[in-house]
């Protein structure tokens, strides 16, 4: 695997302005355009490891072109330094960025256009659905593809807004991410794997090893994103959408009204037994199948020649 950083700087925009740097996770090169795998909060891109090498597996016994497969580190994340004021936009009174997802979202499109693309399938989990729909938002044009995986277009209550506030300061005041270790808490409805201990091993892990700083600032983003719902009906790309069916706050009761407002596309939902939030960690085969034929629907990861593409489609469905 090989990590690319890259600082972008002048996106499209009313003014060219300084964004946020990513460090890019090339899992494997290939042809056609990229499956980008955007992750959650308030982990890394290693989250999506065990589904990029199911992914892989998928795709090397098929008869589409290798496509390439990359898991950025979102900004804060990983190994992305936390943005900096001048990357991050304004700030409100209450610490909370509302140019955060806007600034994330250029600055993923910026990363793909300097790799010499102009698409990708983009996948999101989470958070990570947050700045899919924020690329939709702002750059249609990019998305050859998109998947939603166990995520909503609502913006915050202010009970929420608040909560991660307070998160954020004491994450900042105490430079410690034990605010966010509730993720791994166990309860009564969770699924078989999100009580394993391996779950609450690799997570309590990954979490204790992020920034602060950088945990903050995508709480301090999150808390001031716009609402996203009008975006679904705006989508014209194959889409996916694959959620838990025991994810506490993206069940498919959920999901499928936000699948059903996706009236101008092709969408192909996915709903996962015994699963939670962290699907494609949970059940990485069958995140990695909904994810793979939704590729196989998008021509141009097929690789150059559409008639090819199209013809390794019709082979899968005959």
């Amino acid at each position: 695997m090989k990590c690319n950083r890259v600082r972008e700087m002048g996106m499209a925009d009313d003014h060219a302005r300084e964004l946020p740097v990513i460090a890019n996770h090339v899992i494997r090169e290939g042809n056609g355009i990229p499956l980008v795998l955007v992750h959650g909060f308030p982990v890394d891109s290693r989250m999506w490891g065990r589904c990029a090498m199911a992914l892989m597996e998928l795709s090397d016994a098929d008869e589409l072109v290798q496509y390439p497969i990359w898991a950025p580190d979102m900004p804060g994340a990983g190994e992305s330094p936390v943005p900096t004021a001048a990357q991050s936009g304004r700030e409100n009174e209450d610490g909370s960025l509302p140019d955060g997802l806007d600034r994330i979202a250029d600055a993923y499109v910026a990363l793909l256009n300097d790799a010499g693309y102009t698409q990708a399938i983009w996948a999101g989990l989470s958070m990570g659905g947050y700045v899919v729909l924020g690329i939709q938002r702002r750059h249609p044009q990019a998305v050859a593809g998109i998947a939603l995986l166990d995520t909503k277009g609502d913006a915050d209550s202010d009970q929420a807004h608040a909560s991660r506030i307070a998160i954020a300061k004491e994450c900042v005041e105490r430079q410690t991410t034990e605010p966010v270790m509730f993720f791994v808490d166990v309860h009564e409805g969770d699924s078989s794997v999100k009580k394993s201990a391996a779950y609450i091993d690799q997570f309590s892990q990954w979490i204790r090893e992020q920034q602060p700083d950088g945990v903050a600032w995508r709480e301090r983003m999150a808390a001031a994103r716009p609402d996203l719902n009008d975006e679904f009906a705006k989508i014209t790309a194959p889409a996916a959408v694959i959620c838990g069916e025991e994810d506490p706050s993206s069940a498919p009761a959920v999901m499928r009204p936000l699948a059903e407002r996706m009236v101008n596309t092709t969408v192909v939902m996915t709903e996962i037994e015994d699963c939670g939030h962290f699907s494609a960690w949970e059940r990485p085969e069958t995140v990695a199948r909904a994810l793979h034929e939704l590729v196989s629907r998008v021509p141009a990861a097929a690789g150059a020649d559409p008639a090819a593409a199209d013809a390794a489609i019709a082979a899968r469905e005959a």
